[in-house]
């Protein structure tokens, strides 16, 4: 018997008249995550079904593992949708199994198919009742379901029941910023962003020497964590040194992170807008730190018209580590190299801040030159699932 690998798309019904965009688009995903092995794909509106060679089954099943828009995922047995193969192919699947109680669940979308799904799964049930010894039928908690899908061209039979990531596929719901530092917060937020169908690119703020080089290879190495689940990820390195200092020479010093979050955001922002992004996202957690309460947000969001996106902002911070280990981005988080959020942190970092206050202070600094220089010098690293960089053109 031949086995494929069937996909159920699960939200991605739901999109009605934009279902063969999703369905496409998620075919796309597929083809590029396995396009190193001798596959076959085909798809109808409700199912995905993968042929492969044998040999490769488990490490495709860990690249499926990755992607998005898959609600679930089966082995099945592939075969002719006549009564008697598949009363005998479901007798050669029992033989490999070790079950006490079972159940049988039949579907017949081909409604040509003699007999009645109910009725089948009983004809079923009572052949394996008679050829295997010790065994019962328990309908609410079965150890084994043996699942059997009657279709037009073939039938699937299958026992095992995966379930993969959910979401959207890659690319399908637009592009955005993300503000990467090399905390906890903002990986998870990215993962959770590309889970709902958005394109990241990101920016990570450097400053040099006050920042290392070192922590510019974690922010990158996050980065390769991230990419495996979509294609590819641009990482865009802004030098923020002298912008930063100006900001700590110039500002009262309970308003330095206030400030210096408003100037991120600009920038954010202006690269956006070069880079055709429709959003911004970032880490922010509510309540967290003294620039992630509601006025801090309110006041820091001010300087732009992007929408931004917060998808951990209302975890804590034990659900957000879950996920960070769930997406092996935790322990390259936690090593010891700061980055510019935590470089120059007041003792006592205003937490209400006054927005006309912020507004007289930056008149103190040039910082639309400072910007303008800054995006004149970004670097652009594109980031690859296979854990290669290749360096850009400036921005």
């Amino acid at each position: 018997m031949k086995r494929v690998i069937m996909i159920k798309y699960g939200e991605l019904t739901t999109k009605k008249g934009n279902r063969n965009f999703f369905v496409n688009s998620l075919y796309t995903s597929i083809s590029n995550k396995l396009k190193n092995y001798n596959i076959t794909i085909s798809k109808d509106l409700s199912r995905m079904y993968i042929e492969f060679e044998e040999k490769n089954l488990e490490v495709i099943l860990k690249k499926i593992n990755k992607i998005f828009g898959i609600h679930k995922y089966n082995v099945a047995y592939k075969i002719n949708s006549s009564i008697d193969e598949i009363k005998n192919s479901v007798l050669d699947i029992i033989k490999k199994e070790n079950f006490y109680t079972f159940k049988v669940e039949t579907k017949r979308s081909d409604k040509s198919f003699p007999i009645e799904s109910t009725e089948f799964s009983k004809q079923i049930g009572g052949l394996i009742l008679k050829n295997k010894n010790n065994i019962k039928v328990d309908v609410h908690k079965p150890d084994l379901l043996l699942n059997i899908e009657i279709r037009k061209d073939f039938t699937y039979i299958y026992t095992n029941d995966y379930f993969g990531l959910g979401g959207y596929p890659n690319n399908t719901l637009g592009k955005a910023i993300l503000m990467l530092s090399g905390g906890i917060d903002s990986p998870v937020a990215a993962y959770l962003a590309i889970k709902r169908g958005i394109h990241i690119e990101a920016v990570y703020f450097e400053a040099i020497p006050h920042t290392s080089l070192e922590a510019r290879n974690k922010v990158i190495n996050l980065c390769k964590k991230l990419s495996i689940y979509t294609n590819n990820i641009k990482l865009h390195i802004v030098p923020f040194t002298k912008l930063q200092e100006e900001i700590y020479k110039k500002v009262d010093q309970n308003y330095v992170i206030t400030i210096m979050r408003r100037m991120m955001y600009r920038i954010t922002e202006k690269i956006a807008q070069k880079r055709n992004a429709e959003a911004i996202i970032n880490g922010e957690s509510v309540g967290q730190v003294a620039s992630q309460t509601l006025t801090s947000m309110k006041v820091i969001n001010s300087v732009t018209n992007l929408p931004v996106i917060r998808p951990v902002s209302c975890f804590d911070k034990l659900e957000i580590i879950n996920i960070a280990k769930k997406i092996d981005t935790y322990n390259i988080s936690i090593l010891p190299y700061e980055d510019c959020c935590t470089i120059f942190v007041p003792k006592h970092p205003v937490i209400n801040p006054n927005i006309n206050f912020c507004i007289e202070m930056e008149k103190n600094i040039d910082y639309e030159s400072l910007i303008k220089d800054i995006l004149s010098n970004i670097e652009t690293i594109t980031i690859t699932e296979n854990n290669e960089t290749e360096f850009k053109d400036l921005l």
